[in-house]
């Protein structure tokens, strides 16, 4: 492959001519500029973005954290970082955390080091303390979860509004015994979307029993039917469950179709609007969040960031998704 030194010597001029030619230089006159690049085509020259971005000391690089690629929460909010971040000449680095600090400090380092430009951080597990430290020098976005009160920019919903809404909506449905599937409070978003169950039973005097609420360790699928199970074997069982991520809510509609007695139909929701909701028996009523304009969002916070630019947090609009789960 040919070097810049052999494209100088192919077009007569020197290698600090090359240099300004393929950095876009305005000093460089149409005939010299046409002649270097008459001999980038004839050697097939390729310049080392590598060498050009440490010149510039950036990386192009941004890191996406999250705790597990498993999770189909994310693959929205993945797919619409990734098509703003190629559609501006940046490439994006998946980086799963698995929930290990040790891991976390390998990707801090590589933003402390210029191996990457800026962090968007979708976990929820990471540690907010030294990510809140990282974030004085380098560019940091939170999406989807986020701190109260925190100094770092973020893209969510309003989880408290959305999970009060769709409580809400199971009530004028006529279910006044309703159950809550929550993850661990520990969790910001947990937290926000129990008070939001909490509030619509409130506002229409229902009872909030501490055995109809329970807390899973995780979102997966399995903590669904185990928790659906555990609700199933009280003596008196809710005839409508919420669950705070739809993950969640499948899990407790697979519970409901293995045959399990119930006293009479139990409806569910859920809560993101993931592409399994709705392919669902039956197909899964939720609230659905923007997540790949989210994803957008972050990466273009991110950037502006990069850039120097003043960053504000945006709170965006989640919908009901109103589906057979609760049509009953």
């Amino acid at each position: 492959m040919a070097n810049i030194q052999q494209i100088a010597q192919h077009a007569g001029v020197s290698v600090a001519t090359v240099s300004r030619v393929l950095n876009n230089a305005t000093s460089v006159t149409p005939e010299t500029r046409r002649k270097v690049e008459v001999a980038i085509k004839a050697l097939n020259y390729q310049p080392s973005m590598l060498g050009r971005n440490l010149r510039n000391s950036e990386s192009r690089l941004m890191l996406v954290l999250l705790p597990s690629i498993s999770n189909p929460f994310y693959t929205e909010i993945i797919n619409g970082i990734q098509n703003t971040a190629i559609a501006n000449n940046y490439n994006i680095l998946l980086c799963e955390t698995d929930s290990k600090p040790e891991r976390e400090n390998i990707y801090f380092n590589m933003v402390k080091n210029k191996l990457a430009d800026g962090i968007i951080s979708m976990d929820p597990t990471v540690n907010m303390q030294k990510l809140n430290e990282l974030s004085k020098d380098h560019p940091v976005i939170l999406c989807s979860e986020y701190e109260q009160g925190g100094s770092i920019p973020y893209v969510t919903v309003d989880s408290e509004v959305a999970a009060y809404q769709a409580v809400k909506h199971l009530i004028k449905l006529g279910n006044e015994k309703i159950a809550l599937i929550n993850s661990d409070e520990k969790f910001l978003y947990a937290r926000l979307r129990r008070a939001g169950y909490e509030r619509a039973l409130k506002e229409f005097k229902l009872p909030i029993r501490d055995e109809w609420i329970y807390n899973t360790k995780e979102l997966e699928f399995e903590h669904g039917v185990q928790a659906m199970r555990m609700l199933l074997q009280l003596e008196e069982q809710p005839n409508a469950v919420f669950a705070v991520s739809d993950t969640l809510a499948i899990g407790a509609l697979k519970a409901l179709n293995n045959g399990i007695k119930v006293d009479h139909p139990i409806a569910i929701m859920g809560f993101d609007n993931i592409s399994f909701s709705s392919m669902t028996n039956p197909t899964l009523t939720t609230v659905a969040q923007p997540m790949y304009k989210m994803g957008c969002l972050a990466a273009e916070m991110l950037m502006s960031s990069m850039k120097g630019e003043k960053v504000e947090s945006i709170v965006m609009d989640h919908e009901l998704i109103i589906r057979e789960s609760t049509m009953l």
